[in-house]
């Protein structure tokens, strides 16, 4: 660990020893929580409600810490059009509850950038804007950023998550190989680099048949749902399980397919509890002509592709015995099952003669209301930290409509009913245009809101974003940063083939990879920041010990804070390191942490520069920001 200038040590410290407690908690340094009992029981609790709470918790430290450097704000009246503003604030006002002011310029491009490219802005970038009289700035911005090759590669990586690709599934012993990988990874980022309607990239995902999953990326969607040991009713069981969870947000639907609601989901689902095994049948049959086929790409070699066959005799029968699920007991007097769509009914599309069933099934799906409520609310949580639904992926059909509300005990699913039903009719209305409803989301003042609340702050108004919640960086936003920032890039070297393959591929972003499981050279610290593995461990953004570890020892960050290069390959040490004092820790603060120090910290850097080696010093300096608590959070 370096050794740093007493006062930048006392300063900048992002620890507590060991024997502090819990009842430091309320100190302006956010980290308190994550050491000591305190933050054990945070981390050793995975509900969705230790989640939630401890949003509040990390809010609230941040925010306090974030009050020595706030720059000028004004306040949100929510006055906007946006149909965002127009819920959020609508509801304080029903409550009496006054939001938090705007979040000032340097909060908001540094929060901007991250949400929608994962990225920090440069400094350059981010004193130009601060300078920029434009009211419109931005709105400006916004556009500059959902243009920028960046977001492509951010929301590739969300997507490359929620559609679980990987080369392997474990579960199933599924090997997609890393050709299949990076296929479909190349099939996201395609999609969303054109603008692809969302509506498209789900039909696609769901109904596509075709030859070598190596050349087709969107054919391994299919072959990740593929199930081993059972009958082929199981893999059409999947098959619906899949689509229902990722595309319309209900993970529940996997438990009907084995039996029925009541009994099982009664306090779960109000629409769960009344459906019936009859009815997944139903949907699983959408998929039971689909046959997966392996093929060897080369003679000799154990190396295959998928192929996704329609398959028009296929059909869903009764009376199996064996496999993953119960069995599949006859009723009535027919064996075979016909296709129904379980869910909203308005949106079930007939099946054309001859046509592929999963074509059908794709036509329901992205007519269906649920499917714009689940992606926009998948959408809202990314941007806005906590989902109107969470989990985001247990939507309740029967809880969802504000016209329509459940009889009691039962209630309204969505913190803001309203507002999910608007921002879902705005995205059907919009061509599923995903760029379309991040741009309404960023544009509104509730998203544009400062961390920081001036009064007292009641813990049951995080869920109303009545203030900014924070959030953890992900793994590759903080590889990510420290890359950019020091302007030492990084270079990640990952097999592209296996078996009787050599080829790699190089990157320079972390968030450019296909995969967790596909990174060279960084993954060792990429995997402390719980990146997940698309398929039994989910992405998670919490803290832990091994993370401040890492920061304060690991070689990518010690590598980063020393002074080399030269002219454009010059790192950010040797790029100040002929300015004065206060320029130095002016643009380290600006470049890293997004902002300007206050005095009391300038004051302290300042003097840790003047005493002792000053290029050591100014290692130490930038050491420091990099292990500042506002560093790992966006805000």
């Amino acid at each position: 660990m370096k050794r740093m200038h007493w006062a930048t040590a006392l300063l900048f410290t992002t620890a507590l020893s060991a024997q502090e407690t819990e009842d430091h908690l309320s100190v302006e340094h956010a980290e308190c929580s994550y050491f000591g009992p305190q933050g054990m029981k945070l981390r050793a609790d995975r509900s969705n409600a230790a989640r939630v709470g401890r949003l509040g918790q990390e809010t609230a430290a941040i925010a306090a810490l974030l009050s020595r450097s706030a720059g000028p704000s004004r306040a949100a009246d929510g006055s906007s059009d946006n149909l965002v503003d127009r819920n959020i604030f609508g509801v304080l006002r029903e409550k009496g509850i006054t939001p938090a002011a705007r979040a000032n310029d340097y909060e908001f491009l540094r929060r901007v950038s991250l949400d929608l490219t994962g990225r920090v802005p440069t400094a350059d970038r981010l004193t130009a804007f601060v300078a920029d009289a434009d009211p419109n700035k931005r709105a400006k911005v916004i556009d500059e950023l959902l243009a920028a090759p960046e977001w492509v590669d951010k929301w590739t990586m969300f997507f490359g998550d929620l559609y679980r690709n990987t080369d392997i599934v474990r579960a199933t012993n599924t090997n997609r190989f890393a050709d299949g990988r990076e296929a479909f990874y190349r099939w996201i980022h395609y999609a969303l680099s054109s603008n692809t309607p969302y509506s498209q990239m789900a039909t696609e995902l769901i109904s596509t048949q075709g030859q070598n999953s190596f050349e087709r990326g969107e054919l391994n969607w299919q072959v990740g749902n593929r199930v081993t040991n059972g009958p082929a009713q199981d893999m059409y069981d999947q098959m619906a399980s899949a689509t229902a969870d990722t595309f319309l947000g209900v993970s529940h639907f996997n438990c009907i397919m084995c039996h029925n609601g009541r009994g099982h989901v009664d306090t779960l689902s109000l629409w769960g509890r009344s459906a019936s095994r009859a009815q997944a049948y139903g949907f699983a049959a959408y998929f039971s002509q689909t046959a997966l086929a392996l093929v060897r790409s080369t003679p000799g070699v154990n190396y295959y592709y998928w192929n996704v066959n329609f398959n028009p005799r296929g059909s869903y029968t009764l009376g199996t015995t064996t496999g993953n699920r119960p069995a599949r007991t006859q009723f009535g007097t027919s064996r075979t099952v016909a296709p129904e769509y379980p869910f909203t009914a308005e949106a079930a599309a007939p099946v054309a003669a001859g046509e592929n069933w999963r074509e059908a099934a794709a036509r329901s799906v992205v007519n269906d209301p649920l499917f714009a409520k689940a992606t926009v609310n998948y959408l809202w949580r990314e941007l806005m930290v906590r989902g109107l639904v969470e989990p985001v992926n247990q939507l309740d059909p029967a809880r969802l409509d504000p016209d329509n509300p459940p009889p009691d005990p039962w209630t309204l699913q969505p913190t803001n009913a309203r507002l999910l039903k608007e921002l879902g009719e705005f995205f059907a209305a919009n061509n599923f245009d995903l760029k379309a409803v991040m741009r309404l989301i960023t544009n509104s003042e509730a998203y544009q809101l400062s961390a920081r609340y001036d009064g007292e702050w009641n813990p049951s108004w995080d869920t109303l974003h009545a203030r900014r919640l924070v959030r953890r960086l992900s793994a590759e936003e903080v590889h990510d940063a420290i890359a950019q920032t020091s302007n030492v890039p990084a270079r990640i070297t990952f097999g592209i083939n296996s078996n009787d393959r050599t080829l790699t591929r190089t990157v320079n972003w972390a968030m450019q990879t296909p995969a967790p499981n596909a990174r060279g050279g960084s993954a060792g610290f990429l995997n402390i920041f719980y990146p997940g593995d698309r398929e039994d461990n989910e992405r998670r953004r919490d803290g832990s010990d091994q993370q401040a570890l890492a920061l304060m020892n690991n070689n990518f960050v010690m590598t980063r804070t020393r002074a080399s290069g030269a002219g454009p390959n010059a790192s950010l040490l040797r790029q100040v390191q002929n300015l004065d004092e206060r320029q130095m820790v002016d643009t380290l603060f600006l470049t890293v942490l997004s902002r300007y120090p206050d005095e009391t910290e300038r004051a302290a850097a300042i003097s840790a520069l003047a005493n002792g080696n000053r290029g050591q010093q100014a290692e130490n300096l930038l050491w420091t920001l990099y292990n500042k608590v506002d560093f790992t959070f966006n805000y």
